[in-house]
C-alpha cells in the first residue's frame, strides 16, 4: 500500500504485527515493497514487470482490518477487503463504497484486494477511487517514529502529495452524510470487470451540495465542479428533492459528459474536428451513468 516499489533481484519477507513496524521495516529497507492483498503486486511480478528486494507483508496487522467512528466520520482501516466492505452492516455505512466494492471483480479478487491498496495503485480504473473522490475521503499516512500526516484522497491521486519511502497509507477518513450515495459502472461485458467509464454521486444536505466523480476515463477521477453546482442550486432541499424535473436530471447528464469528455479545441482556421466514434461513445455512456446516478440518488 504504497508508490515507492524499487526493483532488484534478491528477496526476503517480513510479517510486521502493528503499522509503527511495518513502517520501521520499510524505513530500515528501503528497497522492500508493502504487500497487503498483492492483487495488483502479484499481477507485475507475475509479468516480469517487478521484482522486488523484499517484501513487508501487512496481513498480520489487525489494526487496519476494521473501522471506528470518530467526529462525524468512519475512520477506515487500509486493509479492509472489497467483500468486507461490501457486506450489509458497512453498506448502511457508506453505500457508495459498498456497491463499488462489491463489483471491484470477481470473488478471489474481493476477498484479497484491500481498500489501501487499491488506492496507492492508483489504477484508473479502480472501483472506490471514484467513490472516495466524490466523498472527499482523506488518507491517514503513517510515517517513521510514529508520525501521521493527512492528505486529501484526490492529491494524492492527482500526484500534488506522493507517499515518501517509508510511509504507508494507514486509513481513510470518509465523512458520514447520512444520505443517498450511488455508484454505476459500465464494462466491456456482463458480470463484474473493468470500467470502460463509472460514475459517483452523493448528496450533502448539510451543505446543499451534490458531489460527482467520473471514473476510468482518465488517469485519476474526474469532478465536474460547474455541473454539481448547476444542479444543486435546482434541487429543494428543505422539501422533495425528488421533484428535480426529468429533463434537468438529462441535462446534468450531459453536462457532466461534455466536461469530462470534451470537444476538441477548434482548429486555428477555426473549424471544429468531431470527436471520433469510440470517444463519442464513451461520452455517451459518462451521460447515461451520471444521469441515472442523479435520478437514483433523488429517488
Amino acid at each position: 500500500m504504497t508508490t515507492h516499489a524499487p526493483q532488484a533481484t534478491t528477496q526476503a519477507a517480513v510479517l510486521p504485527g502493528s503499522l509503527d513496524e511495518a513502517v520501521a521495516a520499510l524505513a530500515a529497507m528501503p528497497a522492500a515493497v508493502p504487500v497487503a492483498g498483492g492483487t495488483d503486486l502479484m499481477a507485475q511480478v507475475n509479468a516480469g514487470g517487478l521484482r522486488p528486494a523484499a517484501l513487508v507483508g501487512l496481513g498480520r496487522i489487525s489494526e487496519i482490518r476494521g473501522w471506528q467512528y470518530q467526529d462525524g466520520n468512519a475512520l477506515l482501516g487500509a486493509g479492509l477487503t472489497h467483500a468486507r466492505i461490501g457486506r450489509p452492516d458497512f453498506a448502511a455505512l457508506i453505500p457508495g463504497l459498498a456497491a463499488a466494492a462489491r463489483v471491484a471483480g470477481p470473488p478471489q479478487i474481493r476477498n484479497a484486494g484491500t481498500l489501501g491498496g487499491n488506492i496507492a495503485s492508483a489504477a484508473p480504473t479502480n472501483d472506490t477511487l471514484p467513490v472516495l473522490a466524490a466523498l472527499e475521503a482523506t488518507l491517514v499516512i503513517a510515517g517513521p517514529g510514529g508520525a501521521r500526516r493527512e492528505v486529501p484522497v484526490s492529491h494524492l491521486l492527482a500526484g500534488m502529495e506522493m507517499l515518501a519511502p517509508g510511509e504507508l497509507i494507514g486509513y481513510v477518513r470518509v465523512p458520514l452524510l447520512h444520505a443517498p450515495q450511488v455508484f454505476l459502472k459500465a464494462t466491456g461485458r456482463t458480470g463484474p470487470g473493468r470500467a470502460m467509464a463509472s460514475v459517483a454521486l452523493v448528496l450533502d444536505p448539510a451543505r446543499r451540495g451534490v458531489r460527482c466523480a467520473v471514473g476510468a476515463i482518465a488517469p485519476m477521477p474526474l469532478r465536474p465542479l460547474e455541473a454539481e453546482q448547476w444542479v444543486a442550486s435546482l434541487i429543494d432541499w428543505d422539501g422533495e428533492r425528488g421533484a428535480l424535473v426529468p429533463e434537468a436530471v438529462h441535462a446534468f447528464g450531459e453536462y457532466v459528459a461534455a466536461a469530462c469528455v470534451p470537444d476538441p479545441a477548434p482548429a486555428p482556421d477555426g473549424t471544429q474536428e468531431q470527436l471520433p466514434p469510440a470517444v463519442l461513445h464513451l461520452r455517451r455512456t459518462v451521460a447515461v451513468l451520471a444521469r441515472r446516478a442523479l435520478g437514483r440518488a433523488l429517488s
